[in-house]
């Protein structure tokens, strides 16, 4: 990798760079970690989950306020927004999935490249293994890390349970989890991607070799070595040959 200006450069519509001379080698990566929530998928699952709650705007502002960096205590702002989802039935989250979870553009194309490639697949989220799981099994994803919603008599508590490694993955989480996979599979920090999309994801985008904004806040494009602004994720690839 060649070090350049840290001025953006738009190489192509939508498609900026900063920090380095494409292209790069994608098999000179060995793991590429993904946030979920409006970068894997076009959701974010808490918002749709508040909406048969009737509670969608006012979690929707608390989760735009967080994403762009706004709310300091990621924890407290989930938890505030998980207790507003009591009662929600587990049909009302299937039907999320079957009606309203997508796949953005070019999240399969993505993947199938890095595996193609060698590398390993991490998805990290601040979402709920509800849906984590469902994502990680259609794109054949190596690794997870997310949170888990309390169901009792088929509906959420409000809560979410603590899980071996803590209570809630935060942007502080998928730090962790991204240098502990790295650990794991014996390699540096500078061999991973890291893609996402608000300020939860920044510390992990900051650790990996590098970092992806995908139609992201603009405190998240301004630091993202490639800032994928138009198109779908597969975009990456222009860049990584």
């Amino acid at each position: 990798m060649t070090s350049t200006s840290t001025e953006p450069t738009e190489i192509s519509p939508g498609l900026v760079l900063q920090g380095f001379v494409p292209p790069l080698r994608l098999s000179n990566f060995k793991l590429i970690a993904f946030d979920m929530d409006s970068t894997l998928i076009n959701i974010e699952c808490v918002d749709e989950i508040a909406d048969a709650a009737g509670r969608k705007a006012e979690v929707a502002a608390i989760t735009a306020a967080a994403m762009r960096g706004e709310i300091v205590n990621y924890k407290d702002s989930l938890r505030q927004r998980v207790a507003l989802l009591k009662g929600v039935s587990e049909a009302d989250l299937e039907q999320i999935y079957q009606q309203r979870l997508q796949l953005n553009p070019g999240a399969v194309e993505l993947v199938a490249a890095c595996k193609k490639a060698g590398l390993k697949v991490l998805l990290v989220s601040g979402g709920f293994t509800y849906f984590t799981d469902r994502v990680r099994d259609r794109l054949g994803i190596d690794y997870t890390r997310s949170n888990v919603l309390e169901i009792q008599d088929g509906r959420l508590t409000g809560r979410m349970l603590d899980q071996p490694w803590g209570d809630i993955c935060d942007g502080t989480g998928k730090h962790r989890m991204l240098l502990e996979t790295c650990a794991r599979l014996g390699l540096t920090r500078g061999q991973a991607i890291a893609v996402g999309d608000g300020a939860n994801d920044l510390p992990m985008m900051r650790a990996a070799g590098l970092s992806v904004a995908y139609h992201a806040k603009p405190t998240v494009r301004a630091q993202a070595m490639v800032a994928i602004n138009s198109g779908g994720l597969d975009r990456l690839l222009t860049v990584l040959n």
